[in-house]
């Protein structure tokens, strides 16, 4: 990216916000437009650009939770799922009902606020407990460690010896492979009288929004998803400022130095692992209120849902943006989702419509063998047919693309204020007339005029 491109992506107007809000108008378009080549509806487009922004909202979250003990401290945890997983199963266990209908999995019915504080403890107490021995170790050894504990909750989790347990007398569960359920989605209860049926008849808001919208086409349930999806845009808002302020802080800046050089940080008199040990669960704790966020319009969760390419997908989006920045980490969940998580599926259901490929060939060779006539039909529908493997062949292509050319992200470039206050802003006082105050040789602020001959002007 040229010089003068960077500083076009800086000076957009409105900042920062201007910046952001002009990705997602670029993603509404095109996603718009090949909505309308494939003939939707209006809710059929409404639903389309609602799964847009919920995925983009959710990777934003788990990205800029991420950008702050990677982006901020450099330490390099790759078990983003794993603490995830803690957030959610402990708000899940800490609600669920005392006793369940046959085949439930029982909790302890806590109100769902105390569920999700739970379980961003429970991510943050588990981070502690993974940093106190690991962040002795350096880089890759960190990386390693953090994806391995990830794969160790995952695989307790999905133990049936955890299905159903009890300690000192109260019984709860995981529902190990089968999953369990979660609170139904507090959104619901806004628009239904139960909300965990939407068959039930609408309550007086309900009624009032959806006889706003069905008239344009857009059914009910669409609408309620994108009301959830507007409470994840009020949590980006809320993670991006808090995170802001965190990093500007004096413990930020402090961060930063540790990312930096570590021994330079020590040989001020920072006590380093202190600081990494909290920014460690700080962000563990919001990894769990992400996934609680991302989880909760489910109504269910499973271990299947927690897999190291989920990690893996964060990390892409992350390096898109820029690790450091905050507002390359919202940028980056916005592009990751909308140009290689979704994009691609569109793409070949627009294909299928446009064009007769006829059927795909059933291995590689077959699809390759054609191109010695320069025939690329083969392999192109090959790829359409296959396109869940060739989405990971290319994030891996964009993945190395930017690590050779782009290390830095979208948005790595701009430089830090390392001070508190901008100094660069400020701007030197212009040079006073004869008469104005100035000092004299011994430092005391008087008129010009007042100085005795033979004192320096």
């Amino acid at each position: 990216m040229s010089k003068s491109t960077e500083r076009g992506l800086i000076r957009m107007p409105g900042g920062d916000a201007g910046l952001i809000l002009g990705v997602l108008f670029a993603l509404y378009a095109g996603f718009t437009l090949i909505g309308v080549l494939l003939g939707l509806d209006a809710n059929g487009l409404a639903s389309t650009l609602q799964r847009i922004t919920f995925f983009a909202a959710v990777y934003a979250l788990l990205a800029l939770a991420l950008n702050l003990q990677w982006g901020y401290a450099g330490l390099f945890n790759i078990g983003v799922a794993g603490f995830m997983a803690v957030g959610v199963y402990t708000m899940a266990m800490l609600t669920a009902p005392v006793n369940p209908e046959a085949g439930g999995v029982p909790g302890l019915g806590l109100p769902l606020l105390v569920g999700i504080v739970g379980g961003m403890l429970a991510a943050a107490l588990v981070g502690a407990i993974t940093a106190l021995p690991a962040l002795r170790l350096k880089a890759d050894y960190l990386a390693i460690v953090t994806l391995a504990l990830s794969e160790i909750i995952r695989i307790t989790y999905n133990s049936t010896s955890l299905q159903t347990f009890s300690v000192a007398g109260i019984r709860l569960g995981t529902g190990a492979s089968q999953g369990m359920p979660l609170p139904s989605n507090p959104i619901n209860a806004l628009f239904y009288s139960n909300a965990r049926s939407p068959a039930s008849p609408p309550t007086l808001l309900g009624e009032a929004v959806f006889g706003i919208f069905g008239p344009l086409g857009i059914e009910g349930t669409t609408v309620v998803d994108w009301a959830y999806t507007f409470v994840l845009i009020v949590f980006v808002g809320l993670f991006y400022v808090v995170l802001s302020r965190v990093g500007n802080s004096p413990f930020g800046r402090v961060l930063k130095a540790i990312r930096e050089d570590e021994l330079v940080a020590t040989s001020l008199g920072k006590r380093t692992s202190r600081f990494k040990i909290k920014v460690f669960m700080l962000g563990c704790a919001f990894m769990g209120l992400g996934g609680i966020l991302w989880q909760g319009s489910q109504s269910y969760v499973s271990p299947t849902s927690f897999l190291p390419t989920l990690t893996f997908y964060i990390f892409i989006a992350l390096i898109i943006g820029g690790a450091g920045s905050n507002t390359g980490s919202v940028i980056g969940g916005a592009l990751f989702v909308g140009l290689l998580f979704e994009g691609p599926t569109f793409v070949r259901r627009l294909v299928d419509q446009l064009l007769s490929l006829g059927d795909a060939p059933n291995t590689f060779v077959a699809a390759v063998a054609p191109l010695a006539s320069l025939d690329v039909v083969p392999l192109f529908s090959f790829l359409l047919a296959n396109l869940a493997s060739f989405r990971f062949v290319l994030v891996g292509v964009v993945l190395v693309y930017f690590i050779q050319n782009r290390p830095q992200g979208l948005l790595g470039h701009r430089k830090e204020i390392a001070s508190s206050v901008d100094l660069s802003q400020r701007q030197p006082q212009p040079g006073r007339a004869d008469g104005g105050r100035t000092l004299n040789h011994f430092g005391e602020d008087r008129p010009r005029e007042e100085f005795n001959d033979g004192e320096q002007r």
